[in-house]
């Protein structure tokens, strides 16, 4: 490895560390003190709030891999460009491209590291860390068999649900048992599907038995439509279901055909599906972005201001992200242009910039 590349591949892992623990520590303090008042509320003991907080470091380190990746450039080419570093090896007859080549190189490395830690690591620490969360802090009753159906349980009531779409806070298959004291079924409700609206879940084409209480028979009724008190919240399914990132890119495209061939629309797992490729690319995207702010920007706006405009395109790089995926989800984009639109918009605005550098 030439003498170049060594010094700007040593200096990138160290910025690189430095950014991502003050970065993760940051966001892991301010979780803390967002959830500090359930835990206290719950009487965790200290060891499972460790193990809680343990648990999630996997996805922070995931989440904020990709701005140490550009905060990481940008320090280390702004450094080079305020001690004329930059200017002595292009007297050399050394090229910007020259330089940027092992910045290249260091992105698709991270971005192979961000898409093992997402497939391997994080569906295990985040599956632990939902469970500690769900069980032992809010203590819901609700719980899944990690496929498509949920089990909720309340007051004397026992609520069975195929399929929860999130994205239109529909359920599917909706079965609820309803028992008296002595868990005598008293009344069973079957629908094809619910929709939540005006803060009720309407029901859909429903049958609903009712216990006679003079000959223990069930009076069977039949119904189009029907208003039903389930005794839940969307809120409450979205905390029940498995979460994309507690499953491996394998386990999400199994689970969308098994949702897919029984009928249901999976659009908004596709979109997630395609975003588990996409996201970890935002490493190379942040390379390119950060080295083309860093060289392009001149020499007297100091360091600080290309971290200010670095910080400026990863918050816009997040917004646009997140809202392309939310019309993935809706269904106003296919799934795959809403997880790499953004990705390929970035990729050219640092080109661009990149190219405009020399």
């Amino acid at each position: 490895m030439r003498i170049v590349y060594k010094y700007l591949t040593k200096e990138l892992l160290k910025y690189f560390c430095i950014v991502l623990t003050t970065v993760a520590s940051i966001y892991l303090t301010v979780d803390f003190f967002e959830k500090i008042d359930n835990l206290l509320d719950a009487n965790l003991p200290l060891s499972r709030v460790l193990v809680f907080f343990g648990l999630r470091i996997p996805f922070v380190v995931a989440q904020v891999t990709p701005v140490g990746v550009l905060l990481a450039v940008l320090i280390v080419f702004g450094l080079m460009v305020k001690n004329n570093e930059m200017v002595a090896l292009k007297s050399a007859g050394v090229s910007i491209f020259y330089v940027f080549k092992p910045v290249l190189v260091m992105g698709l490395i991270f971005t192979a590291l961000l898409f093992s830690l997402n497939e391997v690591l994080v569906p295990i620490t985040m599956g632990g860390a939902n469970e500690i969360w769900k069980n032992e802090v809010k203590k819901e009753s609700a719980v899944t068999t990690r496929k498509k159906n949920i089990w909720i349980k309340g007051n004397r009531t026992i609520a069975h649900i195929t399929y929860f779409r999130p994205s239109d806070k529909t359920i599917f298959g909706v079965t609820l048992n309803c028992f008296d004291k002595s868990f005598r079924l008293i009344k069973r409700v079957d629908a094809q599907k619910g929709v939540y609206r005006d803060g009720i879940w309407h029901l859909f084409k429903v049958v609903q038995q009712d216990l006679m209480k003079d000959d223990g028979s069930y009076k069977v009724s039949h119904r189009v439509e029907s208003p039903v008190n389930l005794g839940f919240l969307p809120e409450d399914l979205n905390r029940a279901v498995k979460k994309c990132e507690e499953m491996s890119y394998g386990e999400l495209s199994a689970y969308i055909r098994d949702v897919e061939e029984e009928g249901y629309d999976a659009t908004s797992y596709r979109v997630d599906l395609n975003a588990k490729i996409a996201f970890p690319f935002v490493c190379v995207i942040m390379s390119i972005v950060g080295a083309g702010l860093a060289l392009w920007r001149k020499k007297k706006e100091g360091l600080a201001a290309s971290i200010f405009y670095g910080l400026g395109m990863a918050f816009l790089y997040w917004t646009l992200y997140s809202f392309c995926l939310s019309l993935g989800y809706g269904g106003m984009l296919p799934p795959i242009i809403a997880a790499w639109l953004t990705n390929a918009i970035f990729a050219c605005l640092g080109t661009f910039v990149l190219l405009n550098a020399d």
